[in-house]
């Protein structure tokens, strides 16, 4: 009689393994690539990274802006007592050129008895065409200049920084999903080695009433079954607390939050494709950083930099703008009348341009501050993609070793129910190797979860999105 409870016990610790491989033929399981889609096309924040590029594609419109024509018209008039004194019209329109050459073409209208003679005109008004040049300061470089190849800098950067704030939101959706996966595994675990402690239990009293067993050993199996409940609950409300973070990150496309099915199962076996799924190579150790975005978007700062430091130095230069303006009746505009013109010299200059040398230094300082920032990154970023390569590999390491500890306590807990079988043991032994089996695969699981962590940081370090 002992003998068959023996082996229906020993039938029992063998067939954990086959309850917890049985999880994998549900029909619910949510795959980390049906995920990770769900991510990238409907969460808010991917959405609101999105946004960035669609900012910096604003800034880029804002600064096209300024070269556009413009239309201008002033009307002034003056009647009092009877008298009218003036009446003043003046319409304009200016194309500004990309080196702050400025094209104007006006027509002037004025009439009046108090007239101002430099605002007199035929009486049919009269019409210019004319270009106004910046001699100085303003020729080579300005404002208007400045802003457009910024705002063309700005979309580069903003797809970079969008790139960078998906791969965040990617990653820690991604670890969230991990673990979900690990307290699933670990539920699944606790709940198999449960109901082999109350069938032991069970098989524990009926040999008791039997006389094959003494009454200390239901209170040993007792205290078992007991420790398992317990464990299971913990691990159970660890995972209904994983499967709500996890949650967070699945929305719909009208951006309507939607809470995981219990029913739901992660994908079991990740470990051999989530480098594959990702595009991680573990054999590649030396990377190039010229396509990664993080360095891009340093370099692009930079670059923004240069251009401040270009136009402050500009300010340096005298403000001479010369202007030339071709006169002509609206009737005879194109008999050409060279006599007829109206020129104008603007000129100023700070004598000790202090407030321009001052920004100048200014804007060397913040360039030679975003230079040194690309530098640290550069080397910062390579060491931490060496070292989480090293970790990498170090975490496949320790995972076969654990593996072979799994499989070696398994053997040991088996021997100990043979011997417990030929009555050389006892359900204190038993238990006492089946718990540091339970504690091999519980590390196993968390083992194996560090590793797929360690994938996600590599992916999210190396910036391929």
């Amino acid at each position: 009689m002992i003998k068959k409870i023996c082996s229906f016990i020993l039938f029992a610790f063998l067939s954990v393994n086959s309850v917890i491989g049985q999880v994998e033929d549900l029909p619910e399981e949510f795959t980390y690539e049906e995920f990770l889609a769900h991510v990238k096309k409907f969460h808010p924040l991917v959405k609101q990274a999105n946004l960035i590029l669609s900012e910096s594609e604003a800034k880029l419109l804002k600064a096209r802006g300024a070269f556009d024509p413009k239309i201008q018209a002033d009307f002034s008039k003056k009647d009092y007592h009877g008298y009218d004194y003036y009446s003043l019209f003046n319409g304009t329109f200016k194309i500004p050129t990309w080196y702050g050459i400025e094209i104007k073409a006006a027509f002037d209208n004025n009439e009046g008895v108090y007239l101002n003679p430099q605002n007199g005109t035929p009486s049919g008004g009269l019409t210019s065409l004319g270009v106004t040049v910046p001699v100085g300061q303003g020729l080579w470089i300005n404002e208007r200049m400045a802003e457009l190849k910024k705002g063309k800098l700005y979309v580069e950067l903003g797809s970079y920084e969008q790139t960078l704030a998906a791969l965040e939101v990617i990653y820690e959706a991604s670890v969230a999903y991990m673990d979900w996966k690990q307290n699933y595994e670990k539920v699944a675990l606790y709940k198999a080695f449960l109901e082999n402690a109350e069938i032991r239990l069970d098989w524990t009293k009926r040999s008791i009433n039997l006389g094959g067993l003494a009454s200390i050993d239901s209170v040993e199996t007792g205290i078992n079954v007991k420790t398992r409940k317990l464990e299971l609950a913990q691990a159970e409300l660890k995972l209904v607390k994983s499967r709500l973070e996890l949650s967070n990150y699945i929305w719909t496309e009208d951006n309507i939050p939607l809470e995981l099915d219990e029913r739901m199962i992660p994908q079991l076996e990740l470990t051999g494709q989530l480098v594959d799924i990702l595009g991680v190579n573990p054999l590649e150790q030396e990377q190039v950083l010229e396509d990664h975005p993080k360095i891009n978007a340093l370099n692009t700062k930079i670059r923004i930099q240069e251009i401040d430091r270009k136009l402050k130095a500009n300010s340096l230069l005298p403000k001479l703008e010369l202007s030339y303006n071709y006169l002509s009746e609206p009737d005879y505009f194109t008999d050409y009348e060279f006599e007829d013109y109206k020129i104008g010299a603007t000129f100023s200059f700070p004598i000790f341009l202090r407030k321009e040398r001052a920004s100048l230094r200014l804007a060397k300082i913040k360039l030679q501050d975003a230079e040194y920032g690309l530098q640290f990154q550069q080397e910062s970023l390579q060491n931490k993609i060496r070292a989480q390569y090293q970790e990498l590999d170090s975490y496949q390491g320790q995972v076969v070793l654990n593996e072979d500890l799994v499989a070696s306590y398994q053997q040991m807990l088996d021997a100990e129910v043979r011997l417990f079988e030929m009555g050389e043991s006892s359900i204190f032994y038993v238990n006492t190797r089946e718990n540091k089996l339970v504690k091999a695969k519980i590390s196993n699981i968390e083992l194996i979860n560090t590793y797929l962590v360690s994938v996600l940081k590599l992916y999210k370090t190396l910036g391929r999105l």
